[in-house]
C-alpha cells in the first residue's frame, strides 16, 4: 500500500543498525518560519520524486560517524589491504621516483578514471606548470570539492542535496567515500561532513553510485552499489538516521544488506548503479541496474514492495549488442505536449521514455527516446539506428556518469553530469584537486523535432549575471576576426545568434563533403560556409584560443546540414593536456537562426547550440590566456559566406561555495546566512 511505512522512522527498529555512537539526532540549526520558501533540488543522492546518483556515478558509502573532521587523514581498506594516499614515493637514495600515470578504477570493476592518453607515461615529460597557471584553473561557479578528487542530487525538505564520490586523500581516483553538500538553489553550496564511508564487508572495497527515491509519504530511501570484501558488486539500502533533519547529515545502513547480489549469468563486477525507483501499475516499485552479457550492454529490472526483498523480472528492460558494460543507467518519462518535467513514475498517453546509459568502453553518455510498456516491462526505441550507445549523446565533450532527478517544486527534470580532467595526473596532483560538476541542466523533449532532447542551464545560473554588453548586427566577412571589448573574459555567459548571407547561399555550389568535427582539422579548416563562431580564452596573439563554432555544408540535394564544434587543438601551449576537437551534427529547422550559448568558467567551457539540441563540455588549460590576458572574439573563417552576428555577454559572479565547520555555532551561522542570501536574491 502506498501509505504503508516501508522504512522505520526510528533507528532503534530491530531491522536497522543504529549509528555507531548510538546517536539518533544530528546537529540541526532551527530557524523561525519564513514567509517565503525556496525548494532546492540537488543533483545528488535523494530527492523528492527522483533517485540519487553519485556524481562519479561509481562511488558511494554509508556514514558511520557524526560530524567527522573533513581535514583528518583517513585510512580506508582497499582490496584487502590498507591503502593510504601518501606523499610521492622515494627510492633508497631518497630520490623522488617519477610519477607514473596509472590505470585507476578498472581493476576494481568500474570505468577507467585516469586520462587514457597518458596511461603508463612518466610525469618527467609534463609541462612545467606554475602556481599562477594552476590557481587560475579552479572554477568560480561550478561545484567542486575543496580539495582532492570528486566525481547525485536530491531535493529534501527545502534543500538540494548533492552526494558525490570523493577521495579525501588525494586528487586521483581511490579511497572513495561519499561527499555531501547542500544548496538552496543548486548554485551556492555548503559542504557538509562525509555522508557515507566503506565500513562494512558488503561495501569495504567501494561505496559507489546510488539513487534516491522519495516515497509518497515523504520517506527517503537510498540504494547504492557496494563492492564487497571479495570485490563482488552488490546493492545496498541506506536511509536517513533522522528523517526530520533537512540537512540529512547522518545515514544508517540496513542490517540486512546486501539486498541484491549478481544474478546467475552476470559477472561479479558487472552489476552496478541502481536507478531511482518508479511505481508500477501492479502497485510495486521497479528499479533498473546496469550490466552486460558478453559485449551486449543491458539494463536488468527488479520489482520490490519494501526495498528489502526483490524479484528479478524475466528478460531485460533493454540491451544493445556491442556496446559493452552499461553504467549509471537512467530511465525517465518526458512529455510530448508540455515543457514541464515529469515524476519518474508517470506513464501513459503523451509520454515518451528516455533510456540513458554511460558506456564503460568509451566513457560517453548516450540516450534514446522510445516507448515503455509497463505490463511487459519492456522499452522499444523509436529509431533503432540511433539506439543507446550507438546514437545520440547528452554531450559531445567531456561529460560522464550523469543522472537526472525530478524537481517537483519547479516541475522540471534536472540533469547533472561529472566532468573530469583532460590534463595529466601529475598536474592534478600539483594543483591539489581534480574533477568538477557541470552546471545543472533542465532536460525536456524537443517538441519541434520530436527526435531529441533539449538541455539548458537551470534558470538559477542567471542569478550570477552581473553587467553585460550587447553587440548588434556585427558583420563578419570571410576570413575575419573581430575582438569584443568585454573586460575580464574568464567568467562569462555568452548568448549569440548568427545569420547567413542569403545571396551567398544561393551562389554557393552544392557539395558532397563528408564533414566531421573531430576529423576536419578544426577551426582552421575553411569551407564555403564555415567555420564561424567565437574564440574564447584567447590571448592577444591568438597563440592560445578555444573556438566554439558552426560549420555548414550545402549538400548535393541543396539542403544545408549544420555541425556544432569546439576545437581544443590550440587551447593551450602545454604539452600534457588533451587537445581534442569535439562536436556533432545539430538539427536546424527551416526559418531558425543559428544560436548558441557559451558559459566560460576558467578551465571549463560549456556550450549549447539551437536551444540545447547539441551540447559540448570542454576542459581547457591555457598558459597565457588567463586572468586579465584572456579575451573573446568573433570569427568567420568561411571562404565565401559573410555572417551577421548579434550577441550579449554577461560577466558572471562567483558562487562562493562554503566549507564545513566543526564549530556548531559557526556552522549554524553559515546555514542561516546561506538561507538569508538566497531569500534576498529571490526577492530581488
Amino acid at each position: 500500500m502506498l501509505n504503508q511505512k516501508l522504512i522505520p522512522t526510528s533507528t532503534k527498529d530491530n531491522n536497522y543498525d543504529p549509528l555507531p555512537d548510538g546517536s539518533d539526532s544530528p546537529v540541526i540549526c532551527r530557524r523561525s518560519p519564513s514567509t517565503k520558501t525556496i525548494l532546492v533540488a540537488v543533483c545528488g543522492v535523494a530527492m523528492v520524486g527522483f533517485l540519487l546518483a553519485a556524481i562519479a556515478c561509481n562511488g558511494s558509502s554509508s556514514s558511520s560517524s557524526s560530524s567527522p573532521d573533513l581535514n583528518a587523514k583517513r585510512v580506508n581498506v582497499v582490496g584487502g589491504s590498507i591503502s593510504k594516499s601518501a606523499k610521492p614515493p622515494r627510492n633508497n637514495n631518497n630520490t623522488r621516483i617519477p610519477h607514473i600515470h596509472l590505470s585507476r578504477g578498472v581493476s576494481d570493476g568500474v570505468s577507467e578514471k585516469s586520462n587514457r592518453k597518458y596511461l603508463g607515461t612518466a610525469a618527467v615529460s609534463s609541462y612545467p606548470w606554475n602556481n599562477t597557471m594552476l590557481s587560475w584553473q579552479r572554477t568560480a561557479f561550478h561545484f567542486q570539492p575543496e580539495k582532492n578528487w570528486m566525481n547525485g542530487p536530491v531535493f529534501y525538505k527545502g534543500w538540494y542535496h548533492f552526494f558525490y564520490q570523493y577521495n579525501p586523500n588525494a586528487p586521483v581516483w581511490g579511497d572513495i567515500v561519499w561527499g555531501h553538500a547542500v544548496s538552496r538553489d543548486m548554485i551556492h553550496w555548503l559542504h557538509l561532513p562525509l555522508a557515507m564511508v566503506p565500513d562494512q564487508w558488503y561495501d569495504i572495497n567501494g561505496v559507489w553510485t546510488g539513487s534516491a527515491t522519495i516515497l509518497p509519504d515523504g520517506q527517503l530511501i537510498m540504494l547504492y552499489t557496494g563492492s564487497t570484501n571479495e570485490s563482488v558488486q552488490v546493492q545496498n539500502l541506506a536511509y536517513p538516521a533522522d528523517p526530520s533533519d533537512p540537512l540529512l547529515i547522518n545515514w544508517v545502513k540496513y542490517s540486512g544488506n546486501p539486498v541484491l547480489v549478481p544474478p546467475p549469468g552476470i559477472a561479479a563486477k558487472d552489476f552496478r548503479d541502481p536507478t531511482t525507483a518508479w511505481y508500477t501499475s501492479e502497485g510495486k516499485w521497479r528499479i533498473a541496474i546496469g550490466s552486460k552479457i558478453n559485449k551486449t550492454g543491458i539494463s536488468l529490472l527488479y520489482d520490490t514492495e519494501d526495498f528489502k526483498t526483490y524479484e528479478l523480472i524475466d528478460g531485460v528492460l533493454h540491451g544493445v549488442s556491442g556496446t559493452g558494460m552499461w553504467e549509471c543507467v537512467d530511465f525517465y518519462p518526458v512529455s510530448t505536449t508540455t515543457k514541464n518535467g515529469l515524476d519518474t513514475s508517470i506513464n501513459g498517453p503523451g509520454i515518451k521514455h528516455v533510456m540513458k546509459a554511460s558506456m564503460d568502453d568509451d566513457r560517453h553518455d548516450y540516450y534514446a527516446l522510445g516507448t515503455y510498456d509497463d505490463k511487459t516491462a519492456t522499452w522499444i526505441p523509436d529509431n533503432p539506428t540511433i539506439d543507446v550507445g550507438i546514437g545520440i549523446r547528452y554531450d559531445y565533450g567531456l561529460f560522464y556518469a550523469s543522472k537526472t532527478f525530478y524537481d517537483q517544486n519547479k516541475k522540471r527534470r534536472v540533469l547533472w553530469g561529472w566532468v573530469g580532467e583532460s590534463d595529466s595526473e601529475f598536474a592534478d596532483v600539483k594543483k591539489g584537486w581534480a574533477s568538477l560538476q557541470g552546471l545543472p541542466r533542465t532536460v525536456e523533449l524537443d517538441q519541434k523535432t520530436g527526435t531529441n532532447l533539449l538541455q539548458w542551464p537551470v534558470e538559477e545560473v542567471e542569478s550570477l549575471r552581473l553587467t553585460s554588453k550587447k553587440f548588434d548586427n556585427v558583420k563578419l566577412k570571410p576570413g575575419s576576426v573581430v575582438p569584443l571589448d568585454v573586460g575580464p573574459a574568464t567568467q562569462l555567459d555568452i548568448v549569440a545568434e548568427f545569420v547567413l548571407d542569403k545571396d551567398a547561399l544561393k551562389r554557393i555550389g552544392e557539395s558532397n563533403e563528408e564533414f566531421s568535427c573531430s576529423n576536419s582539422g578544426g577551426a582552421a579548416h575553411r569551407g564555403a560556409i564555415g567555420p564561424f563562431g567565437l574564440l574564447v580564452l584567447a590571448d592577444k596573439s591568438l597563440t592560445e584560443q578555444t573556438p566554439v563554432y558552426f560549420y555548414v555544408v550545402k549538400g548535393i540535394d541543396g539542403k544545408l546540414k549544420t555541425f556544432f564544434c569546439a576545437d581544443q587543438t590550440r587551447s593551450s601551449e602545454a604539452s600534457d593536456v588533451n587537445k581534442i576537437i569535439y562536436g556533432n551534427y545539430v538539427p536546424v529547422l527551416e526559418g531558425e537562426k543559428l544560436s548558441l550559448r557559451i558559459l566560460v568558467d576558467h578551465s571549463i567551457v560549456e556550450s549549447f547550440a539551437q536551444g540545447g539540441r547539441t551540447s559540448i563540455t570542454s576542459r581547457v588549460y591555457p598558459t597565457k590566456a588567463i586572468y586579465g590576458a584572456a579575451r573573446v572574439l568573433l570569427f568567420n573563417n568561411a571562404t565565401e559566406s559573410s555572417i551577421t552576428s548579434s550577441l550579449e555577454i554577461w560577466q558572471m559572479n562567483s558562487a562562493f561555495i562554503r566549507p564545513y565547520s566543526n564549530d556548531q555555532k559557526l556552522f549554524c551561522q553559515m546555514v542561516k546566512k546561506m538561507m538569508k542570501t538566497i531569500f534576498v536574491e529571490a526577492d530581488s
